[in-house]
């Protein structure tokens, strides 16, 4: 499937992606930035397929990519998932959503809940409706809030109960000796909000040390001068389901880590090995720890497994 803006892009500039594509041994090692004669291939790899855009002018990648890793967001809002079947199925709402998404190769209307007023998200009475009738599920109206100075919130929004919630999802990245000290560690945080408040709520979030925050990434709705001078975070948030910020905390502060891992690695003179692996939660974090997973890559050389869990179960 492809969406042309400003001026149709011949098909053949994809022979550069497929021929890089092919150079790589996963997806995960296909580099997101490839340079041709006349255009640049930017791409990301979300739900087993590949969403590449192509670049006719000098931009900075990262924009792009986060421009795509949206559309992909919209797709999963809209669709509950996003796949290659879900995709065809849904191909008409998939245009519709890509033409108000972006404006003459520029971002415009990528908030989830006012896209929702432009097109109505896809249900199988609308369907038959829209088969038998003709019509698309673009509203004739533009949205209330893309005509105010907040665009990300309609206007004369009502809720019977007023509720806010807030999740702090955060992932560890750390490094372990044998002995069970902690060599290097950060971590990667995010705050999801679903915001179901009546009016225009004006809401204030502060943190115990927010000082610990290295590179912090918010939506459009905070106000960063203010973060900037008291480190308070201050909003007008979007109606529904959004982001609020992203943080990362370096390894130079303290990292607590809610689970053990300990470790033992024999070798065979004959060949072969044996690994044992013993993790559990930590007794001084005070909480539950639920859902371990543990990954355990194994090289190209490794051609015979016996695994044996206790407790859990085992998935290859």
């Amino acid at each position: 499937m492809e969406k042309h803006w400003k001026s149709v892009v011949s098909r053949s500039v994809c022979d550069y992606f497929f021929d890089q594509q092919r150079k790589v041994g996963s997806p995960e090692d296909m580099p997101p930035v490839i340079a041709t004669p006349h255009h640049y291939l930017i791409s990301i790899h979300r739900c087993s397929m590949f969403f590449v855009a192509a670049c006719m002018t000098e931009v900075p990648p990262l924009f792009v990519i986060e421009f795509l890793h949206r559309v992909v967001d919209t797709f999963e809002d809209y669709f509950s998932e996003c796949t290659e079947s879900i995709i065809k199925e849904h191909y008409v709402v998939v245009y519709e959503l890509l033409d108000e998404m972006l404006d003459n190769g520029f971002p415009l209307a990528t908030e989830s809940n006012i896209l929702k007023e432009l097109i109505k998200p896809p249900n199988i009475l609308r369907t038959i409706a829209n088969t038998v009738t003709g019509k698309s599920n673009v509203s004739a109206t533009l949205p209330s809030g893309q005509l105010s100075n907040v665009p990300w919130r309609r206007t004369g929004v009502k809720y019977t109960n007023n509720e806010a919630y807030f999740d702090v999802v955060e992932e560890v990245d750390a490094i372990i000796d044998k002995a069970g000290s902690t060599v290097f560690a950060e971590i990667q945080g995010y705050i999801d909000c679903c915001i179901k408040l009546s009016g225009m709520p004006d809401l204030t979030l502060s943190f115990m040390n927010p000082r610990l925050f290295d590179d912090v990434s918010f939506h459009p709705c905070a106000r960063f001068k203010r973060w900037e001078s008291e480190r308070i975070l201050s909003f007008i948030p979007p109606d529904g389901n959004f982001r609020l910020m992203s943080y990362h905390i370096g390894s130079q502060n303290i990292v607590a880590i809610p689970i053990y891992i300990r470790h033992n690695i024999s070798f065979r003179e004959a060949g072969g090995g044996r690994l044992d692996l013993t993790v559990g939660p930590k007794q001084t974090i005070g909480r539950t720890v639920e859902s371990v997973v543990i990954e355990i890559p194994m090289p190209k050389s490794v051609t015979k497994l016996q695994l044996s869990t206790e407790p859990g179960q085992i998935l290859i």
